[in-house]
């Protein structure tokens, strides 16, 4: 009989902060916690219920997570992948399947794969770091009085096993072990659900257990002086807890890189060949997050394929082997991969086993265009900038939309049923005429039982890189550096270069060409509102006089009408009784600009709004109709025209400026586009100019 196999007859006591009597009683005691790396990442997203909402994503209800909305740049869209990797989690820390995959992210490059593994590891660094959810390891001390290992007076665990692993292992037989555990306070159903944690030592930390119990006699007393318990370290730059692994080359990768190898200098203190100490686990990555962390693979299918069966092995049995040695894993493995090297690996036939063992799941680019703004606000940046000359650099307040737009049309596949700009529209959650969010689900739905990816909804499309080339492309242009302003209307010709360089399918080029002239029109709609605003010297004139339009259609049938065409509402926004005249005129008018003829037609179409309106003030007491871009446009146009009628119209009184009158009224645009607009005075000046022209009218 071994000196492991003996009694737990010795007592144990509480002991100082780093003795494993101490960690044990804590952890019965609920202070500190033993839980594997899906329980704990489960919890992290799910413990506060107040963090789980319902949203609706193109026309689908699913569940958003408020911890990857927190911080300054976090995770923007990604509804369904979010909610994929939920799931995979908690299944995993159920007990599920899930725990013996990796979880694998595909899809086009620069649609936020790697940033999402960022951000989580991020996040997961952060939670582990509060006192209460620290996770802890063991190392082992004085080595020199067993001998045997030269001037190596103490070992850590390599792989950052967790102290509890260690005190279910201390004895071969189970009920010792259980009667250690009840000397530190567990009662039998704490450790029923302790052992359904179990997992062996590694290699190495058993066989010095073993070396120290043999030199103690079997007394466990003297044997835990030996064991101090320390904190796993939180570090990114060291990969511990959170560490990443980028495929590289065929002739610079190794498997050593991720497992570990034999370490010379470690043989030239150890005097047993046969200790599995000998191999260093710390040179691979894997071993760095084995208690309780998170394994990123990025790009894994570019991997060579002995890289790629080390994964498997990895993935399928959550151990470390090395000649026959073995170290368990609590480890999250998460993977990513473009379409085109996934495309390549499957067809590899043989491979398909790694296939198998992983959660698959395709992400697409962001579809919906006011989330997208946000991104872009990421890619713009948030420091100021300046020209060459160090001068402060400004950014047209109409930049985003522009780019924005942009590349959310190029990520809008062609449809019967639905145009791109509809498709967008509904994305966002906007009003798209008559269509209903029911055809984008429809179009969505039908898209994504294609079996070819990067046919389905959202898969192509210009990505967050190409949205930054653009960017830096116009940062490069002397009219930029000149003019000192980023402006809005150059922004398309960044668009259409990156095209022209970086789309090499002659098909997808001509797309997306196309899809940046629709949205230099929904710019030029963007530039009508705000030249209508600067002419009414009011920021929000268009919203006001949408609003009106609403308002007078929904009064213009009610009983409380009297000869004099004056409507008294309750204001949704401030509560209050607002008196409106209706102006039947105007009425007809926006309705002539909206194409529609005949009563019925206008009818049908006061029916729609008023239908909206009563719709979305439920959701948002706010809602203005500014995202009904065709009303937008109407209403600006009948107010322009017959507001500058004696002028014969405001494009012509702000060309010609031979005249005083006229000089004086884009004097005071000018002024207020800079000082109540966000304007600066190139790009204010440039913005008249475009709005007197007919580019992109169509």
């Amino acid at each position: 009989m071994s000196a492991k196999q003996g009694t737990a007859a010795s007592k144990t006591t509480a002991g100082p902060p780093n003795t494993l009597d101490y960690h044990v009683k804590q952890v019965a005691g609920g202070e500190r916690r033993f839980e594997n790396v899906f329980q704990s990442v489960t919890r992290m997203i799910l413990g506060d219920h107040d963090k789980i909402r319902k949203v609706t994503v193109n026309g689908r209800r699913t569940y958003d997570f408020l911890v990857f909305r927190e911080g300054k740049k976090h995770l923007i869209g990604m509804h369904d992948e979010i909610n994929s990797f939920v799931s995979f989690v908690k299944d995993a820390a159920e007990g599920g399947s899930s725990g013996e995959m990796a979880f694998v992210l595909i899809g086009e490059p620069g649609n936020g794969k790697t940033f999402f593994v960022d951000f989580l590891n991020k996040i997961y660094r952060n939670f582990i770091s509060l006192p209460e959810n620290r996770r802890y390891t063991f190392k082992i001390n004085g080595l020199d009085k067993i001998g045997g290992y030269g001037r190596i007076k103490s070992i850590e665990s390599q792989t950052f096993e967790d102290p509890m692993v260690l005190a279910m292992n201390l004895y071969d037989d189970k009920d010792n072990n259980a009667d250690y555990l009840k000397k530190c306070g567990y009662t039998t159903k704490q450790i029923d659900e302790l052992f359904a944690k179990h997992r062996p030592l590694g290699a190495c930390t058993d066989y010095i257990i073993n070396q120290v119990m043999d030199y103690t006699g079997g007394d466990i007393g003297k044997l835990l002086e030996f064991i101090e318990i320390i904190p796993i370290p939180i570090s990114e730059s060291r990969g511990t807890l959170t560490g990443k692994y980028a495929a590289k080359d065929k002739i610079t990768s190794s498997a050593v890189d991720l497992l570990g190898d034999e370490s010379i200098s470690r043989l030239l203190h150890i005097e047993d060949t046969n200790n599995p100490y000998r191999f260093d686990l710390r040179r691979g990555a894997l071993a760095r997050v084995a208690g309780g962390g998170i394994h990123f693979a990025d790009e894994i299918f570019k991997n060579k394929k002995d890289l790629v069966q080390v994964y498997l092995g990895v993935i399928q049995n959550r151990t470390i082997e090395i000649e026959g040695f073995k170290w368990p894993l609590d480890t999250l493995i998460i993977a990513t991969s473009n379409n085109s090297e996934f495309a390549r690996f499957l067809e590899e036939k043989e491979q398909a086993p790694i296939v198998d063992r992983c959660r698959l799941t395709y992400m697409s680019h962001n579809t919906n265009h006011k989330l997208q703004q946000e991104l872009t606000r990421y890619a713009i940046g948030n420091r100021n900038k300046t020209t060459f000359t160090n001068e402060v650099l400004h950014i047209d307040p109409n930049l985003n939309y522009a780019v924005s737009v942009s590349v959310i049309l190029t990520r809008m596949p062609s449809n019967d049923k639905l145009t791109p700009v509809e498709m967008m529209k509904l994305s966002a959650g906007e009003v798209a005429g008559e269509k209903s969010i029911k055809t984008l689900a429809e179009v969505i739905n039908d898209l994504n039982n294609d079996p070819d990816i990067t046919k389905r909804f959202g898969q192509k499309g210009l990505g967050h890189r190409n949205l930054g080339r653009s960017l830096q492309l116009l940062l490069e242009r002397s009219e930029t550096q000149e003019g000192r302003c980023m402006y809005a209307g150059d922004v398309f010709r960044s668009l259409e270069s990156v095209v022209l360089d970086y789309v090499q399918e002659p098909n997808d080029r001509t797309k997306y060409q196309n899809d940046i002239k629709i949205a230099k029109g929904l710019h030029r709609k963007d530039v009508m509102t705000a030249i209508f605003n600067a002419y009414m010297d009011e920021p929000a004139a268009v919203e006001k006089d949408v609003m009106n339009y609403v308002n007078m259609i929904i009064g213009i049938d009610a009983r409380n009408l009297g000869p004099d065409k004056i409507w008294t509402y309750k204001d949704p926004q401030t509560g209050k009784l607002v008196p409106l005249k209706i102006d039947e005129k105007f009425i007809d008018s926006v309705e002539s600009r909206l194409g529609l003829k005949n009563k019925e037609q206008k009818q049908s179409y006061r029916t729609t709004i008023t239908k909206i309106y009563g719709q979305r003030m439920i959701q948002n007491p706010n809602y203005d109709f500014m995202d009904n871009n065709d009303l937008v446009k109407a209403v600006t146009d009948v107010r322009l025209k017959s507001d500058v009628a004696g002028a014969g119209s405001l494009v012509g009184a702000l060309s010609n400026r031979t005249n005083d009158e006229n000089q004086k009224l884009y004097n005071r645009m000018i002024d207020t586009m800079v000082n109540k607009l966000g304007y600066c005075n190139t790009c204010a000046q440039k913005t008249i100019e475009y709005f007197c022209t007919q580019d992109d009218a169509n």
